[in-house]
């Protein structure tokens, strides 16, 4: 009989490349927030995928960049501390680009954890896929990665290649969290992080970044429904006028999309009440970001 095993595996790669695309792929269950803006994801989010062999605990992180404000100073202390305390690494890369300097930047990042390194080749469906073994080869000659899979994460191709890889790195072990655990967020945040989803999807580049959700109050009422009210934070009055839209419509659809995806995630009817604020610079305020869970 073989032996159970466990283990924590950081998911790291540069910004947009389908890190929160491929970790929901592989729980079965939309946990972190996907968008095709850069830097979305902001907090270390621990996923737990449970098989009768093995515990495996994926980390999703925010994407390796150059620190442009406070938020982005914590997002790489984020990372570095994530990379000190586990077992295996998935580098995941985009298969419709280049390796270029920010590929390299982790690289050397890389070397100096001394831990396994899984290239995970990611968006098999969007290239020709005799174009892969080029880009495998460009990235072996950079790294002695310790395992290649190329796969796709929207379409859920090789994934099982993929976590069998995952499991040869893992140490032999018990499982660390319930079977029926998925990730160690509170519904809070996750509802907040589905909020700011389709915010991303549906503003301008110049409010994306400067946006963050904070769940007030969520609780459920007598007829079984969840109340939930959440205040959006922006930097400045024009992106509070962009989020509301003419005669609120914007922030009413966002609301509609939000509340869909939320009813998902909690079983239940759904009430929810968006607010809209504006606290100025926020993103280089240290004790407004400790509010809103950065800490």
């Amino acid at each position: 009989m073989e032996k159970h095993k466990s283990g924590f595996v950081a998911v790291i790669g540069r910004p947009n490349v389908g890190k929160s695309t491929l970790i929901n792929s592989l729980i079965g269950q939309k946990i972190a927030i996907m968008s095709d803006k850069p830097q979305t994801t902001r907090n270390r989010i621990l996923c737990v995928l449970t098989q009768p062999d093995a515990q495996m605990v994926f980390i999703d992180t925010p994407g390796v960049h150059k620190p442009l404000h406070k938020l982005g100073e914590y997002m790489a202390h984020t990372v570095e501390n994530t990379l000190k305390e586990i077992d295996a690494i998935l580098f995941v890369v985009d298969a419709t680009e280049k390796m270029g300097a920010g590929e390299r930047f982790i690289l050397e990042r890389l070397a100096a954890t001394r831990r396994p390194v899984v290239l995970v080749v990611n968006k098999l469906d969007l290239i020709d896929r005799e174009t892969v073994l080029p880009i495998i080869d460009s990235y072996r000659k950079q790294y002695d990665f310790a395992g290649i899979v190329p796969i796709s994460a929207k379409e859920k191709d090789n994934l099982e290649a993929l976590l069998g890889e995952v499991k040869k790195y893992l140490p032999e072990g018990p499982a660390y969290y319930p079977e029926d655990m998925v990730t160690d967020q509170p519904e809070r945040l996750i509802v907040a992080e589905l909020v700011r989803e389709k915010l991303l999807e549906m503003t301008r580049d110049e409010v994306p970044h400067s946006v963050a959700v904070d769940v007030d109050e969520m609780k459920t009422r007598p007829k079984g429904d969840i109340y939930i009210r959440a205040t959006i934070y922006v930097e400045r009055d024009s992106q509070k006028g962009i989020i509301i839209g003419g005669h609120g419509a914007m922030l009413k659809e966002t609301g509609r999309r939000a509340r869909h995806d939320i009813e998902t995630l909690l079983g239940a009817k759904v009430y929810l009440d968006l607010w809209v604020k504006v606290q100025r610079d926020w993103r280089n305020r240290p004790a407004v970001l400790k509010n809103l869970g950065f800490d």
